[in-house]
């Protein structure tokens, strides 16, 4: 076997091991619980205000555009950035930063959790950064998480930031599915549909820089207010 051969062969072994380590972290069996949050949509459904497949793709195109998880998906390519350098410092930074930026008590909570819940798993697998983890904080950021994570089991900084977006458009579309309702069928039409924006949102963070770290997430932030005096709640925000 030639020397080319053999590269061509491990190049390929490392591809397929970072894309079966993507499609773990981003996976819905992640035991992190965020099937259990529909940031903010079950106020609007309930409200009357996102009634429609159509409501909801607007809704989650703007939340892409200008809203929060474009600084969630922001971070996630910092922490990772950071980790490849070894700077916990900046991993550090970077997760205060988060949580003072979260818009809602309940969203800080949701970040929280799913945070502690990955770095929990994280240090099961790999007891090695465990104490990187508890030296540093005790309320970890799901984005930065992630975003570490990802670094360490060497997935593509493109695709890392693509696999969180493609998760969180997932697991709101799999909450609308519930709370509309809508039909399975219309909820993978639409998350097919996302594809294009996904892609886009993407792209724009890897060259997005700390000064423009800004959102628009008026509207979130009301939904998210007024979640926790629904009368009956299927989800925690």
């Amino acid at each position: 076997m030639s020397d080319k051969t053999e590269a061509r062969q491990a190049i390929a072994a490392s591809d397929s091991t970072a894309l079966l380590r993507l499609l773990q972290l981003s996976s819905p069996t992640l035991p992190v619980g965020a099937y259990t949050y529909s940031e903010g949509l079950e106020t609007l459904v309930q409200s009357g205000l996102v009634q429609t497949v159509e409501q909801i793709e607007h809704w989650l195109q703007q939340e892409l555009i200008c809203g929060a998880v474009r600084i969630e998906a922001a971070i996630v390519l910092r922490a990772y950035r950071a980790k490849a350098s070894e700077d916990w410092d900046a991993i550090a930074y970077w997760n205060h930063w988060l949580s003072a930026a979260r818009e809602t008590a309940e969203l800080r909570q949701q970040s929280w959790q799913m945070g502690r819940s990955l770095v929990r798993l994280i240090e099961q697998l790999h007891p090695e950064l465990a104490p990187k983890f508890e030296d540093r904080s005790e309320n970890w950021n799901f984005a930065v998480a992630f975003g570490l994570t990802a670094a360490h089991w060497q997935i593509s900084e493109t695709v890392a930031v693509l696999g969180y977006l493609q998760s969180w458009a997932s697991n709101l579309i799999n909450a609308a599915v519930r709370l509309v309702p809508l039909g399975q069928t219309a909820g993978q039409r639409l998350l097919l549909k996302l594809s294009a924006d996904l892609e886009a949102a993407a792209n724009n963070l890897l060259t997005l820089a700390d000064d423009d770290l800004t959102s628009s997430g008026w509207g979130l932030a009301i939904a998210s207010m007024q979640h926790e005096t629904l009368y009956s709640r299927l989800f925690r925000s």
